[in-house]
């Protein structure tokens, strides 16, 4: 039986036209699973098209999962499920509550003729060139988080850059491709800007800075308010159990090291948001409560996921900051 039709009148283009014939082939079940296809060659011999433009089609379907290739023997039918317009392969750094309301977000935005499968590089350089190398041309879609990675540029230019999108963060490597993310710089300087008339009770402003994760662009914001403002300031890599003197505020990235900030405030006796003042970074429900509520700075994840959404479907190349807001409760 014929499984692909072209008409060179109908108006619809010709690779178009391959990928419904398929996709009817498959409804009608003409054609089932591990059948092979008609090869590039043939099609091309047979309809008088470039092979670009087979080629075109059949990368499309194997993108969305429904054909997979062998090298040197052709294209064979994997999946029947060809009701999956976008399969989008989501790389995140790591998983916290924060960005899993981002992912859930996203997901609920994209619809469901979409398939998303994440992975994880968990800030390493290696891993994420071989999850990238592993997973190219298996999707019509690529959203990466680099994080603080360097020098990645050329890894993403391995992928079809028509269809790869940056998330969270971005910087000028990459400033060719879309994107939907934070300007770190500029979210502390105007938190902090907005909270300055509660920042003025206290004496000193101390920001916990470890720099393995954390965007260089959160101590770059926050020397330069300290600074235009006339706030003294220390800059630390870590907390460790250091002792909290009546007056501080400390401008916390890392819960961790959030956690370890109020324990030894609760060893030293001191009350939160009358000694000693706390601006954690990312909001999350437990914050709301925990020390009778902690001052966040954070985007709105789930307007990330969102928007991130938004612009895969319609195919927008916008570059975006998602918005930033001090959320202020009693720990300022």
């Amino acid at each position: 039986m014929k499984i692909i039709s072209i008409h060179k009148n109908r108006g619809l283009p010709i690779y178009k036209q391959i990928i419904f014939s398929v996709e009817k082939a498959i409804e009608e079940k003409s054609i089932k699973i591990n059948e092979k296809l008609p090869s590039i060659n043939k099609v091309c011999l047979e309809f008088s098209l470039s092979r670009d433009t087979v080629l075109l089609a059949y990368d499309e379907l194997k993108k969305r999962g429904i054909l997979y290739a062998i090298p040197g023997k052709g294209y064979y039918i994997k999946s029947i499920g060809i009701t999956i317009k976008n399969k989008v392969f989501l790389l995140f750094d790591e998983l916290n509550v924060f960005k899993e309301d981002l992912y859930n977000s996203f997901i609920k935005s994209m619809g469901t003729d979409v398939q998303v499968d994440i992975y994880f590089h968990h800030f390493n350089i290696k891993v994420f060139q071989k999850l990238i190398e592993e997973n190219n041309g298996n999707y019509t879609k690529y959203v990466i988080m680099p994080t603080n990675l360097k020098k990645i540029a050329p890894i993403l230019n391995t992928l079809p850059i028509q269809d790869v999108y940056i998330l969270d963060q971005t910087n000028p490597e990459l400033e060719k491709f879309p994107s939907i993310s934070q300007n770190f710089v500029k979210d502390i300087y105007f938190a902090l800007l907005e909270g300055k008339s509660r920042l003025d009770n206290y004496q000193k402003l101390i920001l916990i800075f470890p720099g393995f994760r954390e965007p260089i662009g959160m101590k770059i914001g926050f020397e330069k308010f300290c600074i235009d403002y006339h706030f003294d300031y220390e800059i630390i890599s870590e907390f460790n159990k250091l002792k909290i003197n009546i007056g501080e505020v400390f401008i916390i990235p890392n819960d961790r090291d959030l956690v370890q900030v109020i324990e030894q405030s609760e060893i030293d006796n001191l009350k939160i948001g009358q000694d000693f003042g706390i601006i954690s970074y990312n909001e999350t429900p437990l914050k709301k409560v925990v020390a009778n509520g902690i001052t966040t700075i954070s985007t709105n994840f789930e307007m990330m996921g969102e928007i991130l959404a938004q612009m895969i479907l319609e195919n927008k190349k916008d570059q975006l900051e998602n918005k930033c807001q001090l959320i202020l409760r009693n720990s300022l």
